[in-house]
């Protein structure tokens, strides 16, 4: 533990001791510490660079049944704090499921899953980097402009403290590298964007290899066309197929299902995918985004099951929303400023056989979607309606470009009908491969 690190774990066990001061029956404390720097640039000049430090605090305490959350910069006075969270608690509404996590699931002894690298970049290196990020891009025939290039390296902090004796700490660091180029003329143009996100810098793809894929993805949506309205196999690029899950997931958690606004409320134990698909929950896996030692409430989470042979087998529960669907925890509870919440860690969807190209060509006849436009899915009903870009898929190849189309479907019947290829991009923290939908509605010409 290093010396910025015992002095959170100081002030959290302070503020810990100022809420029972105050008249808690119980509080956790959470101490998050962030620092960053990004560079950005446009047409070969540098249009902005940031540096940004923080130090904040919040404060949970429970009075009986009464629960409040408070939260401040940590030069914050900590006995008025406190004080204000415990006047706050007294008069708020009881709640039959708030406290603390059972001090029997608490975390115990430290586990490395490897997430910092104290790598430091000069302003003069990240600009570098942008610079040629830029230039890979541009040099790309018929990219015509840049919507820019940007370069970040940083890192955040938890300190947790909890009155039943838990105090945890985590860092994890993040480096990126991202581009956004135009190609085409007048009403004709197209843009597209590459990046790359790596907890450790010597994972990061190079600049160029970015910039160049990014230019190519731009020129490629060149004169794009309206297809025939119909019924299609979609296919999602996994930037696309990854928000898909995402849906899922968020359809399972536990904060949703306990309010009964999710369309898969009442499906626990039975098919929500193909018989062939998983999707696991690990928060322990070394150098991906979503592990963490702990949760937001010191329970150490383990690999689990959310659907097993396309069966749906759990829920994202944090210790509160487990306790009113009369469950217990599971380790995904989130911490935010505003107090605690079910989420999910590393989300992976298992892969299928086929490459890619393979799960194109067996399509024959349908739509390849990239992007997205709007926020077009009712997570209680499952409806599902989309803007959307991407190109033809005829004869099994890609073919033509084509843009404002809207698909439509509903998720449920979306999920039982995916094939999934074996694409599984690991940076993430929801890892889906290209997937195909066997039908959606598409609203075109």
């Amino acid at each position: 533990m290093d010396e910025d690190t015992r002095r959170l774990v100081a002030v959290a066990e302070r503020l810990i001791d100022a809420a029972k001061r105050a008249g808690a029956d119980a509080a956790d404390a959470a101490v998050v510490r962030s620092f960053g720097r990004s560079v950005s640039v446009r047409l070969g000049k540098v249009e902005d660079t940031e540096s940004a430090e923080s130090e904040d605090l919040a404060l949970r305490v429970f009075v009986g049944q009464r629960v409040s959350t408070v939260s401040a910069n940590i030069d914050a006075d900590v006995g008025r704090l406190a004080e204000r969270a415990v006047a706050m608690a007294r008069v708020s509404p009881e709640d039959a499921y708030a406290g603390l996590a059972d001090a029997d699931r608490l975390a115990e002894g430290d586990i490395d899953l490897d997430l910092y690298d104290p790598t430091s970049l000069s302003s003069e290196e990240m600009v570098e980097q942008a610079l040629a990020l830029e230039d890979a891009a541009r040099a790309v025939s018929g990219v015509t402009n840049s919507g820019g290039a940007s370069v970040s390296a940083g890192a955040s902090g938890l300190v947790l403290a909890t009155s039943s004796g838990f105090s945890g700490h985590r860092m994890r660091s993040g480096f990126s590298r991202s581009v956004s180029v135009i190609a085409g003329e007048g009403v004709k143009m197209e843009r597209d964007y590459d990046f790359d996100s790596r907890i450790h810098y010597g994972d990061l793809e190079a600049p160029e290899t970015i910039g160049r894929r990014a230019g190519e993805r731009t020129v490629r949506r060149l004169d794009p066309k309206l297809p025939k309205t119909g019924s299609y196999p979609i296919v999602f690029d996994p930037r696309i197929a990854r928000g898909l899950i995402g849906s899922l997931v968020g359809a399972i958690n536990g904060a949703a299902i306990a309010r009964g606004t999710s369309f898969l409320k009442d499906r626990m134990g039975e098919q929500v995918l193909p018989t062939s698909m998983t999707l696991i929950d690990d928060p322990l896996l070394p150098r991906r985004a979503g592990s963490r030692a702990f949760d937001g409430e010191g329970v150490r989470g383990e690999r689990m099951a959310l659907v097993e042979d396309g069966i749906l087998k759990s829920w994202v529960l944090d210790t509160a929303t487990a306790r009113e669907l009369g469950l217990s925890t599971n380790g995904r509870a989130s911490r935010s400023s505003g107090g605690v919440s079910p989420s999910s860690s590393n989300v992976i969807l298992s892969a299928g056989s086929q490459s890619p190209e393979d799960l194109i060509r067996e399509t024959g006849n349908g739509i390849y979607v990239h992007e997205l436009i709007g926020q077009g899915v009712n997570m209680v009903t499952g409806d599902y309606s989309r803007g959307a870009t991407g190109f033809l898929i005829e004869n099994g190849e890609l073919t033509t470009p084509v843009s404002e189309l809207t698909i439509a479907g509903n998720v449920r019947d979306m999920l039982l009908s995916l094939t999934a290829a074996n694409d599984l991009d690991e940076r993430f923290s929801i890892v889906a491969p290209t997937l195909r939908i066997e039908k959606m509605t598409v609203a075109g010409r």
